[in-house]
Order: C-alpha cells, then structure tokens, then sequence
C-alpha cells in the first residue's frame, strides 16, 4: 500500500510538506525558510481576520516548516513520508529483525512497544510493503489531537504600554525546541492571554493547536496600575500646596504640567485623561493617569522657617 493509499485509507489524504511551501525537494534552508516567511505573512490570521481558509493555510504551512526547516526531521520525512514521527521505531525494529525487509514478522510485543493508538497497517503497509491490518483505521484517526500550548512571558509597564516582540525557544512536537518570534500588543495585563494561531502542538494530519503567550507584567516602582487607570506620587514642596503652583508630573511616556489651586490637600488626586494604560484590543483608547500630591516638609528647618511656622501657629492657622 503506498503511503498517500494508507493515508486515503484513514479518510485523508496527506498534502506533500514541500508542496505546501511551493518549494522543489532539493531546496536549501534559506528557500525553505524564505517561503515559510512569505506565506506565513500572506496567510496570519492578523492579516486575514474572520477566514477561515487563510487560517487553515497558515497552520498547513507552520506544520510543514516545523518539518522541513529541522534538518533530522526533515530527513525523516524524506526517508518515511508522513510516517515520519514513527522513524525511530521502525528503525529500531529493523535492526532487531537484522535489516530485513520484503515481509517482515512482527511479535505481538514488538507491535506493543510502538504504543497504544499507532496504525500498524499505514506504517508497514507503505515501509515494508505488506496489506497491514485494517482494523487499525478509526483508531488512528483519534490517535492525537491538535494541542494548545502556553508559554509564560513576562513584560515591563512600559512594554505592556507601547507593545513589543520578543524571541521564544518554545516546546516542539517531541520535547524539543524551535523558536518564534512573538508580537504582545499593547494594552496587555497580567493573566492576559495572547494567541498565536497554529503554534501549538501538531495532530494527525499536521494540523496545530494555538500557542497562548500568559502574561505578567513587572511592578513599576514609580506606577501603581488598577485596570487601565495609572497611580502615581508627585511631591511638592509644603507652600505650593498653600498657595498654589504648577508643578511637572512624569507620565509613562512623557512629562505634563500640572497646576495646583490653593489650598490642595496632602492626598489629594488630580485627573490626567488618556495618559494611563491602552485598553487591550482597542489602542486608540486609554486609561487616565491620577496624580497623589505629596507634600514634603522640611527635615531640619532653619531658623527663619521655625519662626514663620511659630507665626503660623499663633494665628490659629
């Protein structure tokens, strides 16, 4: 039975991975990386909202460069085709049996040994030529369901602000690592969840879960943050509280002015609109930044402030 027979058998057929990059079986790494690029940016799923198609392309075309950009894997499937994932055990397999091919005798223990749920028939049905056992089908198409994925990323304020990028080593199919750019976008909190559509683990078939970025945001030292709204202290000398000023306040990205009437209480919160935090999906919008006055009382006052402070308290005031 050949193998895209095999793969017909279990109510699939197996697209070639090289086919899927639209590149030649001899291509380089640098073709087949440049391909991946250009399809995968064709078809994100941030590009191509809401279709359906462009979704399923990009998870084909992950689940091939996942393949073929890795130089063992790639052997692999040269080797066995989309029984690539069961190389290993058919190699070991043969060496016990000495090499042999044509119609090979397998144990019920050795057939064990290659796991609950694998499809004994479509393995040795397409390496060794042999009918295989059909009553192997409907199990296999169960064998393995895509998988989701979450990867822990931690971000500062400033970069939950702005968006970043960042380079992941995250978990491949077979306890391996590959690694992947990510884009946070701004607006992220902690507990936020951001998903990366088809980076998750492959199923039957080559289709892929989501990989979910879980975030956590470092505590700013100058910043307290409630939902989209930002806290922060401003200190002001004891007489602008008084009699009234202008003092500059330090928001996130850049500095503002701040005019204090006379008679501001210590405490007292002043409104900054639209200088707090973006609101997650939508950037155009934004939090408020609340400024604390604090007020700073002198810690060794001279002479002439402890006689004002003492004209002060004779008054009453």
């Amino acid at each position: 039975m050949t193998e895209s027979a095999s793969a017909a058998r279990l109510g699939y057929v197996a697209r070639d991975l090289y086919e899927v990059l639209g590149v030649d079986r001899n291509a380089s790494e640098k073709e087949i990386r440049s391909a991946y690029r250009r399809l995968a940016r064709k078809h994100h799923p941030d590009v191509n909202p809401n279709d359906r198609s462009s979704e399923s392309i990009f998870k084909e075309v992950n689940a091939a460069n996942d393949v073929l950009s890795d130089p063992e894997k790639r052997r692999k499937y040269d080797k066995y085709g989309d029984q690539w994932e069961h190389a290993d055990e058919i190699e070991r397999m043969q060496r016990a049996r000495g090499g042999r091919g044509g119609n090979v005798r397998f144990t019920a223990t050795d057939l064990g040994d290659l796991g609950e749920g694998v499809d004994l028939g479509s393995i040795f049905g397409g390496i060794f030529g042999g009918g295989g056992n059909r009553g192997f089908g409907a199990e296999t198409r169960t064998r393995r369901q895509p998988a989701n994925v979450d990867q822990a990323v931690e971000v500062t304020l400033e970069e939950a602000a702005s968006g970043t990028t960042r380079m992941l080593m995250v978990e491949g199919d077979h306890g391996d690592s590959r690694r992947l750019e990510v884009k946070i976008p701004p607006g992220v909190d902690n507990g936020s969840r951001v998903r990366m559509a088809g980076e998750g683990h492959a199923g039957f078939g080559g289709q892929r879960g989501d990989l979910y970025l879980v975030i956590s945001v470092k505590a700013n030292p100058k910043f307290e943050r409630k939902g989209d709204d930002l806290y922060t202290d401003v200190e002001v000398p004891l007489t602008m509280p008084v009699l009234g000023g202008e003092v500059t306040v330090q928001g996130l990205s850049k500095k503002v002015a701040l005019k204090l009437p006379p008679g501001t209480q210590n405490g007292q919160h002043f409104r900054l609109t639209g200088l707090g935090m973006p609101k997650l999906g939508h950037p155009d919008k934004r939090g408020d930044l609340f400024a604390r006055v604090k007020v700073q009382l002198p810690k060794q006052p001279t002479d002439e402030q402890k006689q004002l402070f003492e004209q002060l308290r004779e008054s009453g005031t």
